[in-house]
């Protein structure tokens, strides 16, 4: 196979996915768990805690709920693991007056990403002053952000904390998603701003890639689910 057929082999590979696949390991109802479910949401999530933890320790800027997440443990003396739950409890709080409906991936989402974004941040180094590394860590971390996503949403268990609440605002006042989720999340980000949390250039490349980094991996799990059946 010359270059180029590889190139287009490789490109065809890592092809945005359009929409969600159905999967093997796609719930019938957000409380339907079985062992191969548990095992995809568990890996999921602590694939989306760690990645979480690579942009906190890159000391360049974390993603927007993480600014607000630091920015409360700095002001109340709580791990970053304690106040990310604390955050997650908060807006899951918020989805009672808006009739939205929580399910199992919904409560694993708070627990288990908290406790896996305390556990890269206890035990990655931190990187200051070597901007190469710094870029390294925010890009495996958004890659391994959108691989935890990919896997967790494939799972139907339901949403997680922020986007239920932001889907939910969607359904309840006709704005659009995207304007939704981006007041929604300037609206985090500069609340944890003003607490202290760390905004930079990560901050910037999380927004800028995360949404291509979900879909492409959507992408490989549609092929790998479908290898599966």
């Amino acid at each position: 196979m010359n270059l180029r057929g590889a190139g287009e082999k490789i490109t065809h590979f890592l092809k945005p996915a359009r929409t969600i696949p159905i999967t093997p390991w796609t719930a019938k109802n957000r409380w339907a768990l079985t062992p191969r479910i548990g095992v995809v949401l568990f890996l999921g999530l602590a694939l989306f805690g760690l990645g979480e933890s690579l942009l906190i320790q890159s000391t360049i800027g974390n993603s927007p709920w993480v600014v607000l997440a630091e920015g409360l443990s700095l002001q109340t003396g709580l791990t970053i693991g304690e106040s990310t739950a604390l955050v997650s409890i908060c807006v899951l709080a918020l989805w009672w007056p808006l009739r939205e409906k929580p399910g199992l991936g919904t409560l694993s989402n708070i627990a288990v990403i908290a406790v896996f974004i305390q556990i890269g941040v206890d035990h990655v180094p931190e990187v200051r002053d070597f901007l190469f590394l710094q870029i390294l860590y925010v890009l495996i971390g958004i890659g391994l952000v959108g691989a935890g996503s990919a896997l967790y949403i494939t799972c139907g268990m339901g949403a997680g904390p922020r986007d239920g609440l932001m889907t939910s605002i969607h359904r309840h006042t006709g704005i659009r998603i995207s304007r939704a989720r981006l007041s929604v999340e300037l609206t985090v980000l500069i609340i944890g701003k003003l607490l202290g949390g760390s905004l930079g250039i990560g901050t910037a490349m999380f927004a800028l890639f995360i949404g291509n980094s979900i879909a492409t991996n959507l992408g490989l799990v549609s092929k790998i689910s479908n290898r599966l059946r």
